[in-house]
């Protein structure tokens, strides 16, 4: 709307600058012809402006033929700049020959005579003028191309952020499938044991109720982590220790401080993930350089930091990008939070992931 405004603006200040020098060609007067036809042809040649975006060939030849007849530059130069604008390149000779024949329409019927200086002045006149319209008009479509791929490189940015986190929320919903699914059958085989053993005496049934009771306790923790997420394909879990092996064995230096102890295996999972990011990203961004990972728990979460400096160069690794936004998904998903950015002579990637305080027996 605003852009709108703008031109319609634009396009009465350029019909009310020509009819204004319609009126100085009158008084002046700028051409011997009659003032009546000067009057009507500076008039007509402006007015024709207003309609320039629409049918800049038309503007052209009405500015060319009003500037023959009442002497008036300014529809002809504006005409010619919207010709090399707005109209196909194909007919940038003949406008630009129209508007040569406009002006030297003038020089003639005002001089009776036309030199060739004044034809070759008129001439590349009329062509420069078409050719910073059509100079203006490319250079604004390539500001508007760039404009568009910034704004659909923003929306896709946006849609693989999405992807990514839908994705670690099946993720971890595959992840958690089989430790719910045995939890739940532990549930059902103990209940079963204990309403076989029930004539077993006190202590048989308060041991299985006990063992009931511990195994549906951690089966609500680990749902907790995946209440009303999708399920899909995940990567099967291995220990933090495993992690740091293979990576080492793949050339990594990597130095592990893990002061975390045991933990219950839905944050381990997330540590997990969070230490697989860390490493994978400094192997693609700081190859070579060595990297610390440190674990660490207190009564209320577990902190994780992995820490590389920077090197020379990166090396050329396929990935989505994506795999921050995921790991932050997850992490938001049980509470947490991450953080990545420079570290002084280095990168940092640090998470906090809420630990449950151990529940009384």
């Amino acid at each position: 709307m605003r852009s709108v405004q703008r031109w319609l603006g634009a396009d009465a200040a350029l019909v009310a600058g020509g009819l204004f020098l319609t009126v100085l060609a009158v008084k002046t007067p700028w051409s011997g012809l009659p003032l009546t036809v000067v009057a009507v042809a500076g008039t007509l040649a402006s007015l024709a402006q207003w309609w320039r975006r629409r049918w800049p060939q038309a503007a052209a030849v009405a500015g060319a033929t009003g500037y023959a007849l009442s002497g008036n530059p300014g529809p002809l130069l504006v005409g010619l700049y919207a010709a090399g604008a707005y109209a196909p390149r194909r007919h940038a000779w003949w406008l630009v020959v129209v508007g040569w024949a406009g002006a030297t329409g003038w020089n003639w019927l005002d001089a009776g005579r036309l030199s060739w200086w004044d034809a070759t002045y008129v001439a590349v006149a009329a062509a420069a003028t078409l050719g910073l319209g059509a100079h203006v008009a490319t250079r604004r479509a390539l500001q508007d191309a760039w404009r568009e791929r910034a704004e659909r490189a923003d929306t896709e940015r946006v849609l693989r952020d999405e992807q990514a986190r839908v994705a670690e929320r099946a993720r971890i919903a595959r992840e958690m499938h089989d430790v719910l699914a045995h939890k739940v059958s532990l549930i059902a085989l103990h209940a079963g044991a204990l309403e076989l053993t029930a004539d077993g005496g006190a202590e048989r049934v308060r041991e299985g109720a006990g063992v009931i009771r511990v195994t549906a306790r951690e089966a609500l923790a680990e749902l907790r982590t995946v209440l009303g997420i999708l399920e899909a394909d995940a990567q099967p879990y291995t220990d933090l220790e495993s992690v740091v092996a293979d990576a080492r064995s793949a050339g990594q230096r990597v130095e592990l401080a893990n002061g975390a102890g045991e933990l219950l295996p839905s944050t381990a999972r997330v540590v997990q993930r969070v230490v697989q990011e860390g490493l994978t990203n400094a192997r693609k961004h700081a190859p070579g350089a060595a990297v610390a990972v440190t674990v660490a728990r207190d009564e209320g979460a577990v902190s994780v930091v992995v820490t590389n400096p920077v090197t020379g160069g990166g090396l050329d690794l396929p990935g989505s990008g994506a795999g921050l936004v995921g790991l932050a998904e997850r992490l938001r998903l049980v509470g947490g939070a991450l953080e990545s950015g420079p570290d002084p002579g280095g990168w940092r990637l640090c998470a906090t992931i809420p630990y449950p305080a151990p529940e009384a027996s």
